[in-house]
């Protein structure tokens, strides 16, 4: 049910909503879902319980995260296409949508947002890998547009993926495999084994490095494709 907050004293942490049935109910600090202060008159959503309110959330704090997520969206649209050869890039639509098409200059743009966030919380224990794992999707994102823009199929964004595969499973055939045999014998690698484990941990290594530089290098370099093609106009205009 909505209401609003009509009254909250902070010495007993207690207060009252107005429902919008017309019923006054009572609640506790604990039964709102926010560490955020208080105040009379904030809208609320709860779950009424006879005279009390429970499960609240204060809508106005959700407005106000969202009014501040789109400035900085408009401040970080601001910024960058305050940069010469910018104009028309949007941080929103760029990153969080995989339709349509992206040119050469928009895609490094978003390229280099992503991998500088990665490198700054890359650091932070936890959170880094956490937002590590987000970054994944506008990266697709990213991508799939760049594809799109080239003719391609958004499919092919898996290449990098699957060469990162093929390479873990060289490395743990090959580089695993010497120490797998050691232990069964309960003896020690041998000197063969061990460079043959090396060598397959170098040439895994190298599958990866070619496979994912090559294809960052082919997504961003190759021109848009003329006209407008099956997934839209040419985002250049031409």
């Amino acid at each position: 049910m909505r209401g609003q907050i009509t009254s909250y004293d902070t010495t007993t942490n207690t207060g009252t909503i107005r429902g919008e049935d017309g019923n006054s109910y009572v609640f506790a600090r604990h039964d709102i879902h926010t560490g955020s202060d208080i105040n009379v008159g904030h809208d609320v959503d709860f779950v009424p319980n006879g005279s009390t309110a429970t499960q609240i959330v204060i809508l106005g704090l959700a407005s106000a995260a969202a009014d501040a997520a789109a400035s900085f969206g408009a401040a970080a649209n601001s910024a960058i296409n305050s940069l010469p050869g910018t104009d028309g890039y949007d941080f929103k639509s760029a990153m969080l949508t995989y339709t349509g098409r992206m040119r050469r200059q928009h895609f490094w743009i978003s390229f280099l947002i992503i991998l500088g966030i990665s490198v700054l919380t890359s650091w932070i224990p936890l959170l880094g890998g956490l937002i590590g794992l987000a970054l994944i999707y506008p990266n697709v994102c990213i991508t799939i547009k760049r594809l799109h823009d080239m003719g391609k199929t958004g499919w092919l964004t898996l290449v990098p993926y699957v060469g990162g595969l093929i390479a873990v499973i060289i490395m743990l055939i090959g580089g695993g495999g010497a120490f797998m045999m050691a232990a069964v014998t309960g003896g020690e690698p041998s000197a063969a084994a061990m460079m043959g484990a090396i060598g397959a941990i170098s040439i895994g290594s190298l599958i990866a490095i070619i496979t994912s530089l090559g294809f960052l290098l082919w997504i961003g370099i190759t021109d848009s494709e003329p006209g407008t093609n099956q997934y839209g106009p040419n985002p250049k205009g031409l």
